[in-house]
C-alpha cells in the first residue's frame, strides 16, 4: 500500500542478491537491539519492534521505542500491516479453493454481482489466480481514486466506484502475461471472495483464519484493548499522521496486527501439516508466475538465490512500514514493524540472510519558506514518459505533485528549485532555461533520476 512515485517501482524491496548461503539462526537479541535502536535513536523511526522464529521454534521479541501512553513499544503493540494483508486474503482463497468453494482458474465476474462488467481480452477472463498472482492486467491504481480526504485516502472508496472503474476499463495486455503489483486486483479479490462467503471480509477472514489460528489482536476494525496499544503512526519527520481506514479494498491492505500474532501467523505458515490451515497455507507459498526478478505464489513473492529462497511480503499505510518473511528450508520467520513511513524491509531481510546488507537511512531534510509567486513558476504537468505525468498544482503555502494513478503529494522546498517528499525517500528539481524560465523537473529516487519536461 506504500506510496510510489518511481514509474519503474512494482514492490518495496528488490529480489533476493546473489550471495552465499546465510547461517542457519538469526541475529541474537542484542544484535538485534542494537541495530533498530540506531534508527529510533538517529530520528529514523519512532519505534520498530522485531519478532524472530529461531530454527527450533522458539520465538523472540525485540522492541525499542515509546509506545502509546507513556509506554513502550511490546510484542502486543498494534500497528497497520499494510500490504501484509494480501497474504491473509491469499490464504483465505486457498482455503476456500480446498473446500472447494472456489476454483482458482474461475473467473471472478462469476462471484460478482451479474450487472457488473469486468474487462476481459482476447477471450479470456479474469480469474482469481490471475488476482492473486498480480497479472490481471489491472491497474496498480483505479483511474477514479480521488480521495476527499488524502490523509486517509482509501476510506471513501468503496464497491459501486470499483465498479464504475471496472466497467470502464480497457486492459493494456494479455491478462496472466506479465506481473503488474495492484492494490485494485487485490482488493477485488478480497470482495469477491467476500460476496461468496456471504459475509464482510474481515467477518469471513475471522472465522476462517484468525480466530482459528488463535489471532486475537488482528483486526480491521480495533477492539477498545487494541486501540489502547495502537502505536501512533508517523511521517518519516516525525508528525503524527492519520490512521487509513479500507473500505473495497480492504483485502489489499487494512488488516492491524502485533509482532505475537504476526509470528503466529509465520509459524503456521512454516508448518504445513498444522492444523486447520497448514495445507492451504502451502499452497499459497507455490511459485506460480514470474515477478520481475522473483516469483510470486498467492500474493506471496518469493526469492531464491544460491538455493536460498524466502518467502515475504512488505506493508505501508500513511505512517507504518511492516516486514514478515520466513524461509521454509531454515525454519525461520522475522517480522518487522515500525510506526513510521520509513521503510524496513532491509532489516527483514538481514535477518533472514545476514548477507543481505542494512541500508543507510534517507537523509533528513530541512524545509524553508518559499514566496507563492515563485511557486507558481512550477504549477503545471511534467511529462517524464507518455504513460507517467506528475501534475504540479499549489495550494495556499504549499506545493504539491499528483504522479498519474496516485494521490497527491506535498513537495517541500529545501531550496527555492530543490524539493523533497515525506512519504518516501523522493526529491524533486526543477530546471529552467537561460531566461529562468521553469522547463522541466528531474525525479530522484531509488538511485535514479529521471526528467520530465514541462508541457
Amino acid at each position: 500500500m506504500r506510496r510510489l512515485i518511481a514509474l519503474a517501482a512494482l514492490c518495496a524491496a528488490p529480489a533476493l542478491a546473489q550471495s552465499p548461503a546465510a547461517a542457519s539462526g538469526v541475529a541474537s537479541d542484542s544484535a538485534i537491539r542494537a541495530m533498530i535502536q540506531s534508527r529510533v535513536d538517529g530520528g529514523w523511526n519512532a519505534g520498530i519492534v522485531v519478532g524472530v522464529i529461531d530454527p527450533d521454534g522458539h520465538r523472540r521479541v525485540v522492541a525499542y521505542g515509546p509506545g502509546p501512553n507513556g509506554r513502550p513499544l511490546d510484542g502486543n503493540s498494534v500497528f497497520e500491516i499494510g500490504s501484509i494483508t494480501k497474504t491473509f486474503t491469499a490464504t483465505l482463497l486457498a482455503d476456500m479453493a480446498r473446500r472447494g468453494e472456489v476454483t482458482l482458474d474461475e473467473p471472478v465476474a462469476q462471484l460478482l454481482p451479474a450487472t457488473v462488467h469486468v474487462p476481459e481480452r482476447g477471450g479470456k477472463q479474469i480469474t482469481l489466480v490471475d488476482l492473486s498472482t498480480q497479472s490481471s492486467g489491472l491497474p496498480r491504481m483505479p483511474t477514479n481514486f480521488a480521495p476527499r480526504d488524502p490523509a486517509n485516502p482509501y476510506a471513501d472508496y468503496g464497491a459501486d466506484r470499483m465498479y464504475a472503474f471496472l466497467g470502464s476499463y480497457t486492459l493494456p495486455r494479455d491478462i496472466g502475461v506479465q506481473f503488474e503489483y495492484s492494490n485494485l486486483g487485490v482488493g477485488l479479490l478480497g470482495h469477491a471472495l467476500a460476496l461468496k462467503a456471504g459475509k464482510p471480509y474481515e467477518t469471513v477472514l475471522r472465522e476462517r483464519v484468525l480466530d482459528p489460528l488463535g489471532m486475537r489482536d488482528t483486526r480491521i476494525q480495533l477492539s477498545d484493548a487494541m486501540r489502547r496499544r495502537l502505536a501512533p503512526g508517523h511521517e518519516p519527520y516525525g508528525a503524527v499522521v492519520p490512521n487509513w481506514d479500507l473500505d473495497a479494498l480492504a483485502g489489499a491492505g487494512a488488516l492491524r496486527s502485533t509482532v505475537n500474532d504476526m509470528l503466529t501467523y509465520l509459524a503456521a505458515n512454516l508448518d504445513s501439516t498444522s492444523r486447520p490451515l497448514g495445507a492451504a497455507m502451502h499452497d499459497a507459498h507455490k511459485a506460480r508466475r514470474p515477478a520481475g526478478q522473483m516469483q510470486i505464489g498467492l500474493n506471496w513473492l518469493i526469492g531464491t538465490a544460491d538455493g536460498h529462497t524466502v518467502v515475504w511480503h512488505n506493508g505501508g499505510t500513511g505512517g507504518y512500514r511492516t516486514f514478515a518473511g520466513f524461509d521454509e528450508a531454515r525454519h525461520i520467520g522475522v517480522v518487522v514493524l515500525s510506526n513510521t513511513s520509513t521503510g524496513v524491509d532491509d532489516i527483514g531481510f538481514h535477518l533472514l540472510d545476514a548477507s543481505r546488507p542494512l541500508q543507510t537511512p534517507p537523509k533528513l531534510r530541512t524545509a524553508i519558506v518559499v514566496a507563492p509567486e515563485v511557486l507558481d513558476r512550477y504549477v503545471g504537468d511534467y511529462e517524464l514518459t507518455p504513460a507517467f505525468h506528475i501534475v504540479v498544482t499549489r495550494d495556499g503555502a504549499a506545493l504539491w505533485g499528483q504522479p498519474s494513478g496516485q494521490d497527491k503529494v506535498q513537495l517541500w522546498p529545501e531550496t527555492e528549485t530543490d524539493f523533497f517528499i515525506k512519504v518516501v525517500d523522493a526529491q524533486v528539481t526543477f530546471t529552467k532555461d537561460a531566461t529562468g524560465a521553469v522547463t522541466g523537473l528531474v525525479l530522484h529516487q531509488n538511485g535514479a533520476n529521471l526528467p520530465g519536461k514541462k508541457k
